[in-house]
């Protein structure tokens, strides 16, 4: 049987003018600034306008650790909004943007796959509305008044030994990591070592995505440390004069996109932090919104549930005063058998056991969750080498762990694969079941509550942290930062800090490398083992495959 490719469906998708879709939510045409014509920005004063709203159910949709084999979370995440749609229910979805460094890197994009995915899907992929842009050129900005305020005599004080002020770009570039900025003499500045991050794991990437409105924005990018005195005292962005020039730059940014599924179902697309190097979720203003507007909200977090559900519920729901209904965990039989220890080139055959060898991951995240007070229900992704022996195994396994599995098609079937799920998810929400409370205090220690999710959500046995990295915490404490979440920044693709440690490991220590103050976003980064926040390229680039075809379109995105 052929497939047809994810660009080649969204290519004959038939696209309803973006003033229709917001139609569906209420939104009027005057309040939407479009794009084209098939993807727009939300006005700040509608926005404003629905504050008084009831909100909606919020649902999260997460996984498992991700594997070579695929599990198909954004895939599911649009698929369950198109199916709540489909029973009848007034429905959206929220989702982030695409990083161009995954993009032509080995990730690929991040509008969904198959017939349940997010249009236009080339410029999702790419360039978009030209918010990472943004946020790039406002981080780099604040770099560059920072290097200028010395050059120009220092008035601050800046201990340049103590600036903590990196450079990003969207891009996955390794040779960027550590550079030696200001050489070439007096007129150059002064010579430091600094470096890059990809610009989704830039503080001002967190910021945007947690900020209620354009003031609360300035406030939080105003509140970014830069750098330290000679006395340790912290210098802010507002100290020197950046943060009014950093805000103009993202105006248009905070505003959230609308666009659509296939299925023509709204789709809100903003914001992208990585949930391995950040808190992995799209904005607060996006969700809020689109709480206000729909009865059922998808949401998504990023990679596994050990990454991007725990800073969903610790970081995003603490800060926004978001109320999750329901969650949702993403598995395929094919992870599962990857995890039983199936080679890839080996998953198309049948294999029971190493799918029941494999399940204890699932068990994991199922269990991690539900520690949130959620309801969870898991979505099995369909693949068409699946056997029916390998699902029901699947199947008893989260039954024994008091959830459901439910097959989902929405791949190949758009929504009408996906109704089973979208029912019992709908019936989950309107349960009032959830009981949900965040894994720890906010007046508990740092350390402590690194602690807590070392051993509560990775099942480590301890965390190991130099005296320095200690220090570092309590010095934080001591400056009024101590109720803040912490941000832990590790592999996506293992409950511990090594990517080739499957399943559901125990008895493994979570060593911290670094610690950094968000005080703009209100969160302390934990990077952990050997986690890079600015990635690299693979032996064999996707950016190696894409070009404009004979027919004048993109080939090779995927």
């Amino acid at each position: 049987m052929a497939f047809k490719s994810d660009i080649e469906i969204a290519r004959e998708a038939s696209k309803q003018p973006i003033q229709q879709v917001g139609d569906k939510l209420g939104i009027p045409a005057e309040h939407l600034l479009p794009y084209g014509h098939d993807k727009a920005k939300i006005g700040q004063a509608f926005i404003d306008s629905l504050a008084e709203r009831p909100d909606g159910k919020l649902i999260l949709v997460t996984a498992i650790n991700p594997t070579p084999a695929g599990e198909g979370k954004t895939t599911t995440t649009v698929g369950l909004g198109d199916g709540l749609n489909r029973i009848g229910k007034r429905a959206a979805i929220c989702i982030r943007e695409a990083s161009l460094g995954p993009n032509f890197g080995m990730k690929g994009g991040a509008a969904g796959g198959g017939y349940a995915q997010v249009v236009p899907m080339e410029e999702m992929n790419l360039h978009f509305t030209g918010d990472f842009h943004a946020i790039t050129a406002a981080h780099n900005l604040l770099a560059a008044m920072i290097d200028n305020h010395i050059y120009w005599g220092n008035a601050l004080e800046i201990d340049e030994r103590r600036i903590v002020w990196r450079r990003v770009m969207d891009m996955n570039d390794r040779a960027l990591r550590d550079v030696v900025v200001g050489l070439g003499g007096v007129s150059n500045g002064f010579a430091r070592q600094t470096g890059f991050d990809i610009t989704v794991a830039s503080e001002v990437m967190a910021i945007l995505c947690l900020a209620r409105d354009l003031a609360d924005l300035q406030v939080r990018l105003g509140a970014i440390v830069v750098a330290y005195r000679r006395d340790k005292t912290p210098v802010y962005a507002r100290d020197l004069k950046a943060d009014g020039a950093m805000t103009v730059l993202l105006r248009d940014a905070m505003q959230p996109n609308l666009v659509q599924t296939l299925e023509n179902n709204p789709a809100f697309v903003h914001g992208g932090p990585f949930a391995n190097i950040a808190h992995g979720c799209n904005s607060v203003i996006a969700t809020r919104t689109a709480l206000k507007l729909a009865d059922y909200v998808v949401t998504e977090a990023g990679f596994g549930a050990d990454l991007g559900a725990e800073k969903f519920f610790d970081i995003k729901c603490r800060k926004a005063g978001l109320n999750p209904a329901a969650a949702v965990i993403v598995a395929t039989v094919r992870a599962m058998k990857m995890n039983g220890g199936v080679a890839k080139a080996d998953l198309g055959a049948e294999d029971v056991a190493a799918v029941e060898r494999g399940c204890p991951n699932l068990g994991r995240h199922i269990a991690n969750v539900k520690g949130f007070g959620v309801p969870v229900v898991v979505a099995i992704n369909h693949f068409h080498s699946d056997t029916e022996a390998e699902i029901a195994a699947v199947q008893a396994y989260v039954a024994e762990q008091g959830a459901e599995a439910i097959v989902c098609r929405h791949w190949a079937e758009g929504s009408a694969g996906v109704e089973a799920l979208a029912q019992r998810v709908a019936e989950l929400a309107d349960s009032g079941a959830s009981a949900f409370a965040p894994l720890y205090p906010d007046d508990m220690g740092l350390f402590e509550k690194i602690e807590t999710i070392a051993k509560r959500i990775y099942h480590a046995d301890e965390v190991l942290a130099d005296k320095a990295i200690r220090d570092q915490l309590r010095a934080w404490e001591a400056a009024g930062y101590g109720d803040y979440p912490v941000c832990m920044a590790k592999t996506q693709y293992s409950f511990s800090t090594d990517p080739n440690l499957r399943g559901a490991p125990t008895g493994h220590s979570v060593p911290i490398r670094e610690v950094r103050l968000s005080a703009g976003a209100g969160f302390i980064v934990v990077i952990c083992g050997e986690i890079m926040t600015m990635p690299g390229l693979p032996r064999a680039p996707a950016a190696e495959s894409i070009r404009i075809g004979e027919a004048g379109f993109v080939e090779g995105l995927f």
